[in-house]
């Protein structure tokens, strides 16, 4: 879920006959949901006013892709479509498609621009019912990880905790629909609470995550406070941000 892209890292190298610096780089994945808006978009803002109604809270809760491809530069509304996203609380952390030569387009705040990802298929939107609480579902069996999780590894578990008894490697990606608890350093990324578990939380032994995320908000490893780092600590959502806290905070 983050918009940042790791920076290239250099290291000297003992094994290098040339003398030059061997150049050394990581990824960083993020979680997104894509928007694909229609011509006439007076009637696609309208539909996406009664899929809010429906699924209150799930977009201003999802860092959002603008996807332009079905539009052109003379669709009628292009030039006030980022407010009106604005006004309805939806976040953009990248806009794909379109060109930003159209004349709709100057006046609109480009974000830092997002290249690669992967797409994972149609997004089902929730849908509230009378009762509230049944949006989100029951919390089953936790998974329990017996070692380490290694780079590049994407351990999941969307209807509960996720328990890791070893490290978290810097490149790794752990998913929990509840509460996630590293006993070990947390040096990946960490995404808690899931479809809609704000009260999710993030333990770690050792807490040097590259991304913390808990329904739908996120914290890149820049974001966290420096005193944190290497430190037991836990993760937890308090007025739609992210919070670093002692391990040994008292749960309020």
């Amino acid at each position: 879920m983050s918009s940042s892209s790791a920076p290239l890292q250099s290291q000297k190298t003992s094994a290098s006959t040339s003398g030059a610096m061997a150049i050394r780089a990581r990824g960083r994945s993020f979680l997104a949901l894509i928007l694909s808006p229609e011509a006439p978009l007076e009637a696609w803002l309208k539909g996406l006013d009664e899929q809010m109604v429906r699924s209150v809270g799930f977009f201003s809760r999802q860092p959002i892709i603008l996807d332009l491809d079905l539009l052109s530069a003379d669709t009628v509304g292009l030039n006030t479509l980022q407010n009106e996203l604005k006004e309805r609380g939806i976040r953009l952390i990248g806009i794909e498609g379109g060109n930003r030569d159209w004349p709709a387009l100057q006046e609109w705040d480009w974000p830092a621009e997002l290249n690669g990802g992967r797409p994972s298929g149609p997004v089902t939107l929730p849908e509230n019912t009378e009762d509230e609480s049944s949006t989100v579902s029951d919390l089953k069996e936790p998974l329990i990880i017996n070692g380490p999780v290694r780079s590049g590894q994407s351990v999941q578990n969307p209807d509960g905790d996720i328990i890791v008894l070893g490290a978290v490697s810097s490149g790794a990606e752990i998913i929990a629909g509840g509460s996630i608890h590293v006993y070990g350093p947390l040096r990946g990324r960490a995404i808690a609470g899931v479809d809609g578990r704000p009260r999710a939380r993030i333990y770690a032994v050792r807490m040097e995550a590259e991304l913390l995320a808990i329904d739908g908000f996120y914290m890149i490893s820049e974001e966290i406070d420096p005193s944190w780092i290497g430190q037991a600590a836990q993760a937890l959502l308090a007025n739609d941000h992210i919070t670093v806290r002692s391990l040994h905070s008292e749960h309020r």
